[in-house]
């Protein structure tokens, strides 16, 4: 695990995954909805996250927040959020130090697909109100799809690694994509996919487990690589 140039604490120990994860760590996976695709000039919209352990779900957390610009046509046709639904939304100054509340404290573990985007605005946001960044560790279910599941970048259609396109692959069901909560919570149960499927190859953790349940989960594996 290392800090990337973006000041992000990503985790890439993917082989250590079981053992964090059974452990008891406290994950948090989570989404943004944004005005644009440049933290520096653009702003958020939306923030989601469920906030989970090997125990279960323990908490979700759903926030609209009202930009300093007007959500574009092109937005509200793809997220379904309208000026008027932002209109009387809290702002990211009143949102940010919510969520890092609802975070609890710097051991939470964070998902997100595509992470630097979705933290690249948190923390730009943050900085515009003299905060640090966020200190978590992070794990990027896109750079860890790409690890799990190497023959999808073979296949002829282009798009596999997008979160809505493991969703369909894996069967996750889409209650409304583009929403910052709905994504959070398909980001999460694709982690936990891949966390099945890559079971044979997990290093040093201790589970108790069905072992017929262990053993799908290999044979899933392998079918998959």
């Amino acid at each position: 695990m290392g800090q990337n140039k973006a000041g992000l604490h990503l985790f890439k120990d993917y082989r250590h995954l079981a053992r964090e994860y059974y452990s008891g760590t406290v994950f948090v996976a989570f989404d943004t909805e944004t005005t644009g695709l440049h933290s520096e000039t653009d702003f958020l919209m939306e923030i989601g996250a469920v906030k989970f352990s090997c125990r279960g779900e323990i908490s979700r957390y759903d926030q609209l927040i009202k930009p300093p610009v007007p959500v574009t046509e092109f937005l509200t046709n793809l997220t379904h959020i309208t000026n008027e639904m932002l209109q009387d939304q809290i702002s990211s100054r009143a949102a940010l130090p919510d969520f890092m509340r609802f975070l609890g404290d710097d051991k939470a573990v964070l998902i997100a697909h595509n992470a630097p985007f979705d933290l690249g605005f948190i923390n730009a946001e943050l900085g515009r109100m003299s905060y640090p960044p966020v200190p978590n560790r992070t794990i990027d279910t896109l750079q860890l799809a790409r690890w799990a599941y190497p023959r999808l970048s073979r296949e002829k259609e282009s798009g596999q690694y997008k979160l809505q396109s493991l969703a369909a692959r894996f069967g996750i069901q889409v209650l409304s994509a583009h929403r910052a909560g709905d994504d959070a919570r398909v980001c999460m149960e694709i982690f936990k996919r891949i966390l099945k499927d890559t079971m044979s190859v997990q290093k040093d953790y201790s589970v108790h487990s069905d072992p017929e349940s262990l053993m799908s989960a290999a044979t899933a594996q392998q079918e998959l690589f």
